[in-house]
């Protein structure tokens, strides 16, 4: 592999101090009518909030793990590589999907690119689009769930990164 200004250390460092930083700001007193900015909501108008960002979050990662599947299928010898990603995956549509109440089938990604690296950047564009959705849903949710969704879009940056590296190294 060659190197390029950027490292994975050094990535992986970046989006851990993006990730604690906006894990830090979510912390704090959890009192409501206290310092808070924005709206204050009432329990049910919350519990209604929390319940849509789950879903939404939830929908937003099974779409990227059927993307998975798809260029897994599609490329069998990208299978090996992309697994512990798509594992990955799995766990936060998991863990987004606890509290968000019925499941609703995701809408298929599309077809993929015959070529290998084209799939690996479709891939990569996929998780950049997931961590983004992750990143704007922080501005409305709670606390706990702001963490969750902080500590998520971290984890779509960094596979992004290496989906990206990974497209470089692979064979047209």
């Amino acid at each position: 592999m060659r190197r390029t200004g950027t490292t994975r250390r050094g990535a992986l460092t970046a989006t851990g101090a993006l990730a604690l930083g906006a894990v830090l700001t979510g912390c704090g007193d959890d009192d409501k009518s206290q310092g808070r900015s924005g709206p204050v909501r009432t329990e049910a108008e919350a519990v209604r909030v929390e319940k849509a960002l789950r879903t939404a979050a939830a929908r937003t990662a099974a779409v990227t793990l059927a993307h998975y599947d798809l260029a897994a299928e599609a490329h069998p010898a990208l299978a090996e590589g992309l697994a512990p990603l798509r594992t990955a995956v799995r766990e936060h549509a998991k863990a987004l999907s606890s509290g968000a109440g019925k499941a609703v089938a995701p809408p298929a990604p599309g077809p993929v690119s015959a070529d290998a690296r084209a799939a690996v950047k479709e891939l990569a564009a996929a998780e950049r689009r997931r961590a983004d959705a992750h990143a704007e849903a922080l501005l409305t949710a709670e606390p706990e769930l702001a963490r969750l969704l902080a500590s998520v879009a971290a984890a779509a940056a960094v596979h992004a990164y290496l989906l990206t590296e990974l497209a470089k190294e692979t064979a047209s």
